[in-house]
């Protein structure tokens, strides 16, 4: 049996209420998938609240859904967070689209001294909506529970002063870089204790010298992802695979009521 297509609400109404899927969603819906009356479906709020549901009534705006039955799901533990340094054009919303689908929870763009890209004030704002969008386009597609922030571009030193913030609290904070002494798999138990871990990809052309020591004189560890140089636009996904193995984060299995 097919899995029920998944759509994004304010908030997921008690059993036997209705919910209106108007706007992108309900657009998507109506013109895209071309959903019908007495279609199942599933209704999330982003942030871990779910519920099945079946297609009430289709207008031209979008569609009614009325929801039959509700639950909650338990977010991923460790929380994980990629920096992720602006790639090229071609290559930046395919970044976040792999990030998402493989499980990162929250998305910080980060303006690196050797970024080919460069995004000013207007830039930035534009380049942020897209990032979201294409983090929700993919949330849907991999069937998630929660949908990850994109918070607002950062330079150097205020990444600096998330690492700060983000180690005073206990997470572990990495800066993946192909010339450490260490490899991912060997902090397994300090993740397995840690309430959160933040990835730091660099850029094509890497995280220059200077940058790095910043980030380890504001509390980050480099690390090695593995024998292979990836790309900018790969490396979080392949990192976040194997803290899913390296982790519990995996455990919660597929998007289904139990």
């Amino acid at each position: 049996m097919a899995a029920a297509t998944i759509f994004y609400v304010d908030s997921v109404p008690a059993v036997g209420e209705r919910v209106i899927l108007d706007g992108d969603e309900g657009h998507h819906a109506t013109r895209v998938l071309r959903m019908r009356v007495g279609e199942s479906v599933m209704v999330c709020d982003g942030a871990g609240e779910v519920g099945d549901g079946v297609v009430s009534s289709v207008e031209r705006a979008g569609l009614t859904i009325e929801v039959t039955e509700r639950w909650s799901v338990a977010a991923a533990s460790p929380k994980v967070t990629v920096v992720q340094a602006l790639p090229k054009s071609d290559r930046s919303e395919l970044a976040v689209d792999l990030a998402v689908e493989a499980g990162v929870d929250e998305i910080v763009p980060w303006q690196a001294q050797r970024c080919v890209s460069r995004w000013d004030a207007a830039k930035s704002e534009k380049g942020q909506r897209r990032w979201e969008a294409v983090a929700g386009a993919a949330s849907r597609q991999s069937r998630r529970a929660y949908v990850p922030a994109v918070r607002e571009l950062h330079s150097t030193a205020q990444l600096a002063e998330l690492v700060r913030a983000r180690a005073a609290d206990g997470a572990v904070v990495l800066v993946l870089h192909e010339s450490a002494d260490s490899g991912l798999g060997a902090l397994a138990q300090r993740f397995a204790s840690a309430p959160s871990v933040v990835l730091i990809v660099g850029p094509e052309g890497g995280v220059a010298d200077e940058e790095l020591r910043v980030l380890v004189d504001a509390g980050a560890a480099p690390v090695r992802l593995g024998p292979t140089v990836l790309r900018t636009s790969s490396a979080a996904a392949v990192a976040l695979g194997a803290l899913g193995v390296l982790t519990d984060r995996w455990a919660a299995g597929p998007l289904v009521h139990r």
